[in-house]
């Protein structure tokens, strides 16, 4: 009789190009995967309701993939440390596998789960990084440390061999009936709706979760005539259609990066021209960068509460309340920036050339501390991810790591590089779209203009602002000496 397998899924939700649930069917063919729905993460304050619902959309789809392999999934509720070993002992479990994880309350998290295994003599098996096509130590630098700048990182990680995928598993044994009548008694519950949990999210999705749509967004991307083969060009402009739309499958694993390098590779070697090959490699080089921000918070776990950089330890933010909300709300009086954030507030997705813009302009702008709009960023998007979210905020507030640490971006121009014809404003920001465009793009609106809209003025002067942004940093340098 086969031993049974628990696979533990926590950022890894499919059953095809999963290392860690491949490694436990090649052990044994009676593979249960399990799920845990822990409080630390749902009774968080950074936890976006269109995220939750992702997130059970991919379980919902998760567990009818199990039960077409002839398997299940069981669902559990409450810490890990504590139900998962119940679970375990109560079904006689051989070995529980999960694939490893960057982030430090991740961490934290599975060494209390080992701990408590261990007591109850069960096996553990934990070495394999699915989320990554390079693990942490594999990509370093001459001396033996980790990067700290992206550069030599693509470099060093585009050379290093990639996994392929490997094979959907289809010839699973489930649970006996009085197996499960056992899980249930030990905790296994019904998967619950986000409502359930205490989320609402009453918009549609910005894309389908689970596996399948995950796949079907892949190939229309990499096979489209006019997708990756000219996303160099198509990916900063808001209005069009130019990105992958991956980064919530990515997130919660609905697709297995190396399927996703893979098609990305195919796509590569089916080039025709140079022009085209560096289309392709940029998307690449978009991939290496989700991996360089994980190796990052890996090796500096400390940046997911604070700056790398000195001089933004105790730098002195404005942290204007009304300022901030006027951020969050999309009443700005700067069109580019309350499009986006309007954007984000009703699809729960933005794009990303406009997150840059709307970080830029919190932390440069109206000098508040890029940690409030980071935690706004995760209490909204679908997409939302520790180390990339991070990683993304400390790039536009110049606090990590980034040779140009005094980047700042100018919203109007921005808008005419951008949003040339206006169409992403007036998308998200229709009381001013009959604005003559170079007034909409600019900002400059007139009395006229704002008339009978109910739009703001600017709620600061991006010139003066930048000024005194620059002299703040000046002033924090010279502190440190």
């Amino acid at each position: 009789m086969a031993d049974l397998i628990l696979f533990w899924h926590r950022r890894d939700l499919r059953i095809s190009d999963n290392l860690g649930l491949a490694a436990a069917r090649e052990r044994s063919s009676k593979v249960v995967g399990v799920f845990c729905l822990d409080p630390n993460i749902l009774d968080a304050d950074d936890v976006a309701p269109a995220r939750v619902t992702y997130m059970v959309g991919c379980l919902a789809e998760l567990k009818a993939s199990y039960q077409q392999a002839g398997s299940e999934l069981l669902i559990l509720t409450g810490k890990p440390a504590v139900q998962l070993p119940k679970l375990a002992d109560a079904l006689g479990v051989k070995a529980i596998y999960w694939n490893r994880d960057v982030e430090p309350y991740s961490r934290q998290r599975d060494n209390a789960v080992a701990d408590a295994l261990k007591e109850k003599g069960v096996e553990m098996r934990t070495k394999t990084w699915d989320q990554l096509l390079q693990a942490p130590g594999t990509v370093l630098t001459g001396s033996g440390t980790p990067y700290t700048v992206y550069g030599p990182f693509w470099r060093n990680w585009y050379k290093q061999v990639k996994l392929e995928p490997v094979s959907t598993l289809s010839d699973l044994v489930g649970l006996s009936p009085t197996e499960k009548s056992k899980a249930s008694d030990a905790g296994a519950i019904e998967l619950p709706t986000a409502k359930d949990l205490g989320f609402d999210w009453g918009q549609p999705l910005p894309v389908e979760p689970g596996e399948a749509a995950a796949k079907e967004l892949l190939t229309e991307f990499c096979q489209d005539d006019r997708a990756i083969t000219e996303y160099d060009e198509q990916r900063n402009f808001p209005f069009v259609a130019g990105t992958s739309r991956l980064s919530a499958a990515l997130k919660f694993g609905a697709i297995g990066i190396r399927t996703v390098w893979a098609a990305a590779d195919a796509a590569y070697g089916q080039c025709r021209s140079d022009e085209t090959r560096d289309n392709v490699k940029t998307w690449m080089q978009e991939l290496a960068w989700r991996e360089f921000y994980q190796h990052v918070m890996y090796f500096f776990p400390e940046l997911a509460d604070g700056p790398y950089r000195e001089a933004w330890k105790e730098f002195p933010w404005d942290n204007n309340d009304a300022k901030f909300a006027a951020w969050c709300e999309g009443r700005t009086g700067y069109p580019i920036v309350d499009a986006a954030m309007r954007q984000l507030n009703e699809t729960g997705w933005m794009h990303n050339r406009c997150r840059m813009i709307v970080a830029s302009f919190l932390t440069k702008d109206l000098i508040i501390d890029w940690r409030w709009g980071e935690k706004y960023f995760m209490q909204t998007l679908v997409d939302g991810d520790l180390s990339a979210n991070n990683g993304g905020w400390q790039w536009s507030a110049s606090s990590g790591m980034d040779p140009k640490p005094l980047r700042i971006f100018n919203p109007a121009s921005q808008a005419k590089k951008f949003d040339a014809e206006g169409e992403y404003i007036r998308q998200w920001v229709p009381e001013i779209r009959h604005v003559d465009t170079g007034a909409l793009i600019s900002g400059k609106l007139s009395p006229l203009d704002l008339e009978g809209t109910g739009y703001v003025s600017p709620i600061v002067e991006h010139k003066k602002q930048q000024a005194l942004f620059k002299e703040l940093y000046r002033e924090q340098k010279a502190k440190l000496g």
